[in-house]
């Protein structure tokens, strides 16, 4: 069996918790469809054990197999917009905090240059 990866171990606890509960909603559905673990696998191209981990939150279960499990129940369009840039608070905040420091750079250096163009005026008039 593979070691598991380090990363996996740093997993913080609010995303276990999202993992688990995707797991035990996948279960839920394939339950709803009155589907058995082993047609469901079967499916998924995975086997019974892999399913199993699958509904049991495993978080080292490839990103490729829990996308087709979200394809059998029409929710795999949910996807593309999961990482969008767009949705991105932190990002959107830096950008914000960016602007708002290059807006006091360049007020900064227009009431500089205001100054300068002040000084200048006063001493050609001497």
């Amino acid at each position: 069996m593979p070691k598991p990866a380090r990363a996996l171990s740093r997993l913080p606890p609010a995303t276990i918790g999202a993992i688990e509960k995707l797991g035990a909603d996948l279960a839920v559905a394939r339950l709803r469809r009155k589907e058995s673990m082993r047609s469901w696998a079967q499916r998924l191209g995975v086997t019974v054990s892999t399913l199993q981990r699958i509904e049991a939150g495993d978080p080292s279960v490839g990103i490729g197999i829990i996308a087709t499990a979200l394809w059998l129940i029409q929710r795999d369009g949910e996807l593309r917009n999961l990482a969008a840039p767009e949705h991105d608070q932190g990002a959107l905040e830096m950008d914000v905090r960016e602007a708002v420091n290059l807006g006091r750079v360049r007020s900064q250096a227009s009431a500089q240059a205001r100054m300068r163009a002040l000084q200048n005026a006063d001493t050609t008039r001497d």
